[in-house]
């Protein structure tokens, strides 16, 4: 029975403590509904926390304005390595288009050299494409021998004594029979 009598004496101690812990929180949770501000004292307590706010960004315009500046510089100073790098990339491509126009005329001398064949005739960029270039010119410069003459290459008479004009026309008139 004892035990009974401790028990139920714990269970409303707990009881009585539960109880109590709610009515401090009602009392608290009613204290702050209850609580009211004037405008006077909003006005302070907003002031308060705009003043801590810009105190943690006082500095924020010379940040601000050292950033700007800083960008800036660098800005100017990849501009500057931008232009130069722009620069040697033309001068380079200029010199690879020199050294390749100088090797051309070398190739070209070189063959024109070799077969006799005039500079300004060839036109090929590589060695092997001149040479067979100048084989085809100098194969269509060769003398293919003497027209062949349907008159058994006699003179006419008066070739001496007739204009040209006239020595055109008595060849007409013999070709087509007039």
């Amino acid at each position: 029975m004892r035990f009974f009598i401790c028990q139920r004496a714990a269970m409303a101690r707990s009881t009585l403590i539960r109880r109590n812990n709610m009515e401090t929180v009602n009392q608290e949770n009613n204290e702050a509904a209850e609580k009211t501000f004037t405008q006077a004292e909003v006005d302070a307590i907003v002031g308060d926390r705009l003043k801590r706010d810009r105190a943690k960004y006082a500095d924020y315009d010379d940040l601000k304005a050292k950033a700007e500046k800083y960008d800036q510089m660098e800005e100017a100073n990849k501009t500057e390595l931008q232009k130069a790098i722009e620069r040697g990339n033309a001068l380079q491509t200029e010199l690879d288009a020199l050294k390749s126009a100088n090797s051309i005329r070398e190739i070209r001398q070189k063959v024109a050299e070799a077969t006799g064949v005039p500079t300004s005739l060839l036109t090929a960029n590589t060695e092997e494409e001149c040479q067979e270039q100048a084989q085809r010119i100098l194969e269509f410069s060769k003398p293919k021998g003497y027209p062949k003459v349907r008159d058994g290459g006699e003179v006419t008479k008066n070739i001496g004594k007739q204009t040209t004009r006239q020595q055109f026309a008595d060849w007409m008139g013999e070709a087509f029979g007039n």
